[in-house]
This record gives structure tokens, C-alpha cells and sequence, in this order.
């Protein structure tokens, strides 16, 4: 090995090593920084929401594509944050995007938040529930008309009511 080589290498994987550090924290991170109108201890969000709704609206984790039962949830109504019951997006807005979460083009007026996540080591919008703070997914700008964009959201973080 030349000299040449191991420090290039090494100087490779201390910066590769400083990014993980920055990028991907061990500890999982909690939802969006309030302070928020409803805001619970972890015992109570615990008591409150399953396992898997506690481990995304909580710890913004990503349920499987296609494994939620409201992909398939055609009927007037309306979405709402399953920790705090706020409505979030209106089914008149929810469109099929193909990626097997849920996916709407616009939230209800004063129903989300957003924040920068560099979880993935670039950055994305993240949504939240603006009154509890709870994660609900993602926002990209490629969805349908009238405004380009596609709210991707966790069926396990929202609950529907029919009209």
C-alpha cells in the first residue's frame, strides 16, 4: 500500500464517518420541534397510539408501500392525524400516485407543518401535524395539478371519517 493511498483512504472514511455522524443519528429522532398545541409525554403517546402508529407519528419511521388499508379509501371524507384527531387533508384531494402510500396534492388550510429532514443524506420536506407535531410523511413536487405536488403521507398516521 503506498503512502499515497493510505491517506487518501483514510481521509475518505474519516469524512464518510463525519456525514453518517451528521446525517443518520443512532437514536431515533422525534417528531417535529413544538412547542405544539397538544403536546403528551412519551408514556402517553404510548398509552394512546398502537406500536406501529407510535413508531411513525413519534419516531418517523416509514411504514411498508402498500401495506395500508386506506391506499384503497375512495369515499368522501376526510384524513385526520390519528394522534390528535386534527383534520389534515380532504378526500376530494387524495390521488393515486402509484407509490403505495397514500398521497394527496394539498392539506386542509392550517393542518401541517414541514421541516428539513437530511435522514437519507439530502434533503427532503417533511410533514407534520401542526397541532401535536406528529410525523406524516413527506411532501415532492411531482405531483398532479392544481399544485404540482404529492403530499406522501403514512396510513398509519392518519385516520378517515366518511362524509
Amino acid at each position: 500500500m503506498t503512502r499515497r493511498l493510505f491517506l487518501f483512504g483514510g481521509t475518505a472514511a474519516l469524512a464518510l464517518g463525519t456525514a453518517a455522524a451528521t446525517l443518520r443519528p443512532n437514536a431515533p429522532l422525534a417528531a417535529a420541534e413544538g412547542p405544539f398545541e397538544i403536546e403528551k409525554t412519551e408514556a402517553e403517546w404510548r398509552a394512546l397510539l398502537d406500536a406501529p402508529s407510535y413508531a411513525v407519528l413519534r419516531e418517523e419511521a416509514t411504514e411498508p408501500p402498500w401495506s395500508s388499508p386506506l391506499n384503497d379509501e375512495h369515499r368522501p371524507g376526510t384524513f385526520s392525524c390519528k394522534g390528535c384527531a386534527l383534520p389534515l387533508f380532504d378526500a376530494a384531494t387524495k390521488f393515486e400516485s402509484g407509490t403505495g402510500w397514500p398521497s394527496f396534492y394539498q392539506p386542509l388550510a392550517n393542518a401541517v407543518g414541514e421541516s428539513t429532514d437530511y435522514k437519507l443524506g439530502y434533503a427532503r420536506t417533511e410533514v407534520h401535524c401542526r397541532r401535536c407535531g406528529g410525523h406524516l410523511g413527506h411532501v415532492f413536487a411531482d405531483g398532479p395539478p392544481p399544485t404540482g405536488l404529492r403530499y406522501c403521507m403514512n396510513g398509519l398516521a392518519l385516520a378517515f371519517t366518511p362524509a
